[in-house]
């Protein structure tokens, strides 16, 4: 059965929010009609139907998840600009079914060579508004994910690497219509300099300086030609041939904020092949992907102090439910903000913080009558001394799944940090500005932050793939989310509901949202979150209802060994499969 997501748009207005960790990283654009696909093959779930149809495309001519992969995000850089990209970065968790092993690839930007903490710091000696450093070169870091791309090809691709490209290369230069989501991501403005440089005003704007109306027919020949160079000479073309000067030229030609990135960056950044997390939570295996990323340690966190909750005896959309999430929340956002780093740089004490006698301790301290308010780190074993990190985080992220005939899987979060990144663009694509990830301070109090700017470091980050197998070994399910700092909740509270309710992931997705990010208690705005105020505050918590605008998609295998899809509401994604 072949069922292609269809989706209407409800626009609403998005204001321009104050820049800081509390905005979105990319403002509401209204909801869809969101209706779960099943399928018995294969399936591609991802952030846009054009993306969906490619990685569709490859899977049914044979090719396995990681040609999808390849395929979807050279799409995904042509239709979704404004939330990855080849000019950002990204972490993939790749399920070997054959084998049985999980793979880790980290495709996260690296800092230039000649940065240092200083990078954010003004000559009277103090850090930057974190305006004037988004934009522009300071805060492009050296691009990971093609060459991610190309290492998990190397060892999972089935298909030639030339040949994943030719759709998108075409739909670049037959053009793409605008849609209502990036429309209004371009009218709200919610990245200060989108106008500021020529390539992108050209490019988002009509030449009266209007955002680009919906419908337009967007070309992009320049994209065309840089995905026809990488598809016929390999990731060289972008990081040692003509591509690598034009990126260069374009970061070091802001001359209101010039980079630091060289032509030796590009040529020397490695992806990385890392290990994966893995714990028991309950009947499960929970999987996610380590430092530098936040994301795996701290979801893990949150799922492990809760394991002696009674939430399968709590509804999921009660106050009880979500205050118990909140208090574990708080607890893991604390313990990240002080010790989650790159671990290639700094000490992380991954092993302590998800030892069993450390969250034993943690867990003595979760009221489950009382809101705790703002939680202290906790001292794991061989933990170092270090203080609280200091940086905004806001990624502009877009998460996809997909698993082939095989039973091969992707999990993969790809960004390019704020909507719009560093508005540079080069060869037809957005820049990042992941750098802004680290903390603009480097020590506090006379200690160091870990996540501290350094030469050729990977900034935080809280990108959060996950899978979930059974006591088999078998792969159930794989989830992720964009969000910013908030991944990490809208990806816990995705999986302790589906985990603990016998709810189809669609649902679970579509539930409203409840963040707590160690400050205020979030609730999702025009939802039935909201709701639960009056309770909440009664324990304690002080409530801010707002935007929570995740971008979660995922897949979930049931036990007739059919996958079901998870395409959340909150944006214009799609499911297709076979």
């Amino acid at each position: 059965m072949i069922r292609l997501l269809f989706f209407c748009f409800l626009i609403v207005s998005s204001p321009v929010w104050a820049l800081n960790e509390d905005q979105a990283p990319e403002s509401a654009t209204g909801e869809q009609h969101s209706e779960a696909i099943q399928a018995q093959q294969f399936m591609a779930v991802t952030a846009h139907p054009l993306a969906t149809e490619v990685g569709y495309k490859i899977l049914k001519s044979g090719g396995s998840a990681a040609d999808a992969a390849v395929a979807i995000q050279a799409m995904l850089t042509l239709v979704e600009p404004q939330s990855s990209g080849i000019g950002g970065g990204a972490f993939m968790l790749y399920w070997d079914n054959e084998n049985k092993q999980l793979y880790a690839y980290d495709g996260r930007e690296t800092a230039p060579s000649t940065a240092d903490e200083n990078l954010f710091i003004k000559p009277d000696g103090d850090p930057m508004n974190w305006y004037d450093a988004l934009v522009g070169g300071r805060s492009v870091g050296t691009p990971g994910v093609l060459k991610m791309l190309e290492l998990a090809h190397i060892k999972h691709g089935k298909t030639p690497w030339h040949l994943l490209y030719v759709d998108t290369v075409k739909q670049a230069r037959k053009g793409f219509e605008v849609g209502p989501r990036l429309h209004q991501l371009i009218k709200s403005r919610i990245n200060p300099g989108l106008d500021r440089y020529v390539a992108a005003r050209k490019y988002f704007f009509t030449p009266e300086g209007e955002p680009l109306p919906v419908g337009t027919l967007l070309k992009n020949p320049v994209l065309a030609n840089s995905l026809a160079g990488i598809a016929r000479s390999g990731v060289g073309y972008f990081y040692l041939g003509p591509l690598a000067r034009q990126i260069i030229n374009s970061v070091q030609a802001a001359d209101d904020n010039p980079g630091h990135l060289s032509l030796d960056d590009l040529a020397d950044y490695r992806a990385q092949e890392r290990d994966p997390i893995c714990l028991p939570y309950q009947r499960y295996k929970v999987c996610g992907f380590p430092p530098p990323t936040s994301g795996g340690v701290t979801v893990l966190q949150i799922l492990k102090l809760l394991e002696n909750q009674p939430l399968a005896e709590l509804d999921p959309q009660g106050a009880q439910f979500n205050h118990l999430f909140t208090q574990a929340s708080r607890l893991a956002y604390a313990d990240r903000a002080r010790y989650l780093a790159d671990a290639d740089f700094v000490d992380v004490p991954v092993e302590g913080l998800l030892d069993e006698t450390y969250l034993e301790r943690r867990r003595q301290l979760i009221s489950p009558a009382m809101d705790s308010g703002k939680a202290t780190a906790g001292n794991p074993q061989s933990a170092p001394a270090r203080q609280d990190d200091q940086s905004p985080e806001l990624p502009s992220t877009s998460h996809f799944v997909v698993v082939d005939k095989w039973g091969n899987a992707v999990s993969m979060t790809t960004s390019i940090e704020m909507a719009f990144g560093s508005t540079l663009m080069a060869g037809g694509f957005l820049l990042n500005n992941q750098l802004t990830d680290f903390s603009f301070v480097a020590e506090k109090d006379g200690e160091l932050i870990a996540n501290r700017v350094q030469a050729g470091k990977r900034p935080r980050s809280s990108m959060s793939p996950f899978m979930v197998f059974d006591k088999n070994d078998q792969l159930i399910a794989a989830i992720g989310s964009p969000g910013g700092s908030r991944i990490i909740n809208y990806v816990a509270q995705s999986l302790l509901v589906s985990l603990n309710h016998n709810l189809p992931l669609q649902q679970v997705v579509n539930l409203p949202h409840i963040s707590n990010r160690n400050s205020t208690t979030e609730l999702e705005e025009n939802s039935g979150a909201a709701a639960l105020a009056p309770e909440l505050e009664a324990m304690g918590h002080t409530v801010n209802v707002r935007d929570l605008n995740s971008g979660l998609h995922g897949m979930h295998k049931d036990k007739n060994g059919v996958w079901h899809s998870a395409v959340d509401k909150r944006r214009e994604g799609s499911a297709k499969g076979n």
